[in-house]
């Protein structure tokens, strides 16, 4: 190959707890097994749910790609997370830890803390409510607009109690997204806050879910919980206040789970790209809850004795997936945590750690190479021997981002992976999986293929590339947890996701397979630049910034080039004690140059002091590249997982102005 690789391909860890260890050799035989008979190996899976009416297929296929997983069956989210567990030991087990982030330097932490019988109890309470005040049956869509607080996995519970749909807008959006995501789910009530907490800051919820509501008029009426305790205004005919509600509710009531058909809608979640309206993936019952009990069980091994962490927002599928509905069906104790992951100060995560115990780690790549950047004399304050098992969401996970993590908190001991999915597959389908059988980590691939799913990687015309060759992730294989369809827009989920490669999923990622089947995900493929022909993926760029010893963060864009058509320039943000200098940057150029190869030359290094972030930690990139091409941000309103758009126009502004003005310094 013409480019070297900036990626430890053949660099194997493993973990000291050998449990489950077997030969990479093994599983994948063992996963040829199950991809070769994936209805009978699923149809597996789902019977270890509690089914209220056992289905009379495995799989209807009769209209792809609109697949229909278990038809026939019946049986209800809010059961599997609740009632299964009310008449067991665990009834009296903590369901939920809530901590809150402190008001003010020196504040108390707020903490709550809900047995699965409170939890029962306020999901039977508020389901009462829905259905007797406001009318809410089966087939019905409500809006949840909330904070990270508990009242939030409550309302989902008890709107999958009866059978209706719901939609989470995350709370970072602006009214007018908010109204958009209303108004294309046709939800009837809405659900919000006062106001939540972030970094110290207050976000004034309710009165986004005012202006929203002007746009809105599917929405008839507004139920707010009291947070933070800021004054807001009501509209009499429309608003009510939760806990004046609750006053008028008996303490204890009893409301029938509704049996639900397994291929009914649970919910709908918006996905975003650069141009379009947001696309509203609807997501299954019965399907989306067989993939996260296998995952559950296979990549986080969950224990009835573990305290586990994700620290996402509901308002991202890896909320929806891995704080409510996996992590309650397994019976286990999650924790929830509202604000900044370093504030008020950069160990407040790993406090967090210590205090609660906390034993199952799910976190994201831009976190750990943040928590780096801040030093590790932040981790060697607390204690992290309570973690056993570690993965990271979101995106690629960089090598170095690995082993910083892996040795400070994970003790060069402990199973540690990056997960792939996405809102759309519902659940994790590439991952390591500790819980099942582990085989040899690789600092910053993302395993192999869990069982079930038929995954590659292949050219332009879909035909299967070699091992180390790049190219498109495709799924090949129907599977649990994928989409019914897009909202009110079939024909763009057959174009988007079905058409590039007939009869196989396209996510939209860049790839590539090495000799053990491992995949390493190399970015988005509207991301790759192509210098000269060739085509980079920008993790494998900014992997190969984040080895050197002065680099905490990267961001690789392209930038048009009349004689190699793009070439990559990078924005890099250093560690402390490290200070920028052309002679440093020339260093960072050869540097990446003998990682990837001559043809990954930098055209220009940007030393920054921070990069444009969503609140769910990822870049953003389109506001990275609107700077370096000195274009206007444009339109803001479809960014990928995008922040608000005053976040994303103040981002813009800061990175522009800073990158001036240390250009002006330099002259």
């Amino acid at each position: 190959m013409s480019v070297n690789w900036a990626l430890p391909f053949d660099e194997k860890i493993v973990p000291e707890n050998k449990r489950t260890l077997i030969p990479i050799e093994s599983y994948q035989k063992l996963h040829k097994n199950t991809v070769a008979n994936y209805r009978e190996f699923w149809a597996g899976v789902a019977s270890e749910l509690d089914w209220f009416k056992r289905w009379d297929r495995i799989l209807d296929d009769s209209n792809p790609p609109f697949y229909k997983w278990f038809p026939g069956g019946q049986l209800n989210a809010s059961y599997l997370c609740l009632d299964r567990h009310i008449h067991t030991w665990r009834k009296n087990k903590l369901a939920i830890i809530w901590e809150g982030e402190p008001t003010e330097n020196g504040a108390p932490t707020k903490i709550r803390k809900l047995t699965y019988q409170d939890l029962y109890r306020d999901v039977n309470r508020i389901s009462y409510v829905l259905r007797e005040k406001y009318g809410i049956r089966k087939g019905d869509t409500i809006g949840f607009y909330l904070p990270m607080i508990p009242e939030f996995p409550i309302f989902m519970l008890a709107a999958a109690r009866l059978g209706a749909c719901f939609t989470v807008i995350f709370s970072g959006f602006s009214a007018d997204s908010l109204a958009d995501r209303l108004v294309d789910a046709d939800a009837k009530l809405l659900v919000t806050a006062d106001g939540g907490r972030r970094r110290g800051n207050l976000i004034k919820l309710k009165e986004v879910a005012d202006k929203a509501s002007e746009k809105a008029a599917c929405v008839k009426k507004i139920i707010v919980v009291r947070h933070t305790g800021n004054d807001v205004s009501m509209n009499r005919d429309r608003d009510a206040f939760l806990d004046d509600i609750l006053e008028e509710t008996p303490e204890t009531v009893y409301v029938e789970p509704e049996p639900v058909r397994s291929e009914d809608p649970l919910y709908i979640l918006h996905t975003s790209g650069t141009t379009g309206r947001p696309k509203g993936q609807v997501h299954d019952t019965g399907g989306y809850l067989t993939l996260l009990h296998a995952t559950m069980r296979w990549v986080f091994d969950a224990r009835d004795d573990d305290v586990y962490w994700c620290t996402a927002d509901i308002g991202w599928v890896t909320g929806h997936s891995y704080i409510v509905f996996g992590p309650l069906m397994e019976g286990m104790t999650g924790l929830m945590y509202e604000g900044a992951l370093e504030y008020p100060e950069p160990d407040r995560w790993v406090s967090i750690i210590e205090r609660h115990g906390v034993n199952v780690l799910y976190t994201s790549p831009t976190a750990i190479r943040s928590f780096m950047k801040n030093g590790e004399e932040w981790v060697k304050k607390h204690d992290t021997s309570s973690v056993r098992l570690m993965h990271s969401v979101g995106e690629p996970i960089n090598p170095e981002a690995f082993r910083w993590m892996h040795r400070h908190v994970g003790r060069d001991k402990i199973p540690f992976g990056s997960t792939w999915w996405m809102t759309e597959t519902g659940g994790i389908l590439v991952s390591h999986t500790p819980g099942l059988y582990m085989v040899p980590m690789k600092p910053g691939t993302n395993g192999l293929a869990i069982l079930g799913i038929d995954a590659d990687v292949v050219d332009d015309d879909g035909k299967g590339q070699k091992s180390l060759e790049r190219g498109y992730l495709v799924i090949r294989n129907p599977w649990p947890g994928m989409p019914l369809t897009i909202h009110k827009d079939p024909d763009r989920y057959r174009e988007v996701y079905w058409i590039k490669f007939p009869g196989s999923f396209y996510p939209g990622d860049y790839a590539v397979r090495d000799d053990d089947g491992y995949f390493w995900i190399l970015g988005r493929a509207d991301e790759v630049i192509k210098v000269a022909g060739h085509r980079l993926g920008t993790y494998e760029l900014e992997s190969a910034l984040i080895q050197h010893r002065a680099v905490a963060e990267a961001a690789a864009v392209a930038v048009p080039d009349k004689l190699k058509g793009e070439v990559p320039v990078a924005f890099v943000i250093l560690r402390a004690g490290q200070a920028p200098s052309e002679q440093l940057g020339r260093e960072l150029n050869d540097w990446v140059r003998e990682k990837v190869g001559p043809i990954a030359s930098l055209k220009q290094i940007f030393f920054v002091s921070k990069l444009p972030k969503t609140r769910s930690a990822k870049i953003m990139r389109r506001v990275v590249q609107a700077v370096v091409a000195g274009k206007p941000i444009g339109d803001v309103t479809t960014l990928e997982d995008e922040a608000s758009v005053d976040e994303v126009n103040r981002a813009f502004l800061d990175l522009k102005q800073e990158i001036e003005s240390r250009t002006a310094s330099r002259e």
